[in-house]
């Protein structure tokens, strides 16, 4: 979760109060993910993309027996103005 950290401080240095609130919005998305998994197949094989609600965001996941039961495993949050080849993670 490297990406997100790294975009969510970038903000932070201009306006703290909107990275806490893009913090909050990313954070509640991903929960929703564990309440019900939806979204698309990935761009990487095996993996899912959820579009966060009116921000540029989508959240890569996967689904994984974890205690016996599918659970999500979030693995990226990335903004959609990154390059992002078929297969691949973006750079």
């Amino acid at each position: 979760m490297d990406d997100i950290k790294q975009q969510i401080g970038f903000i932070a240095r201009d306006n703290p109060a909107a990275a806490r609130r893009l913090a909050v919005r990313i954070r509640d998305a991903g929960r929703g993910l564990g309440d019900m998994a939806t979204g698309r197949p990935g761009r990487v094989t095996g993996t899912y993309e959820k579009p966060i609600s009116r921000l540029p965001y989508v959240i890569a996941y996967e689904l994984r027996p974890i205690a016996g039961r599918q659970s999500v495993v979030i693995l990226h949050v990335i903004h959609t103005s990154r390059d992002w080849p078929p297969g691949e993670w973006p750079n």
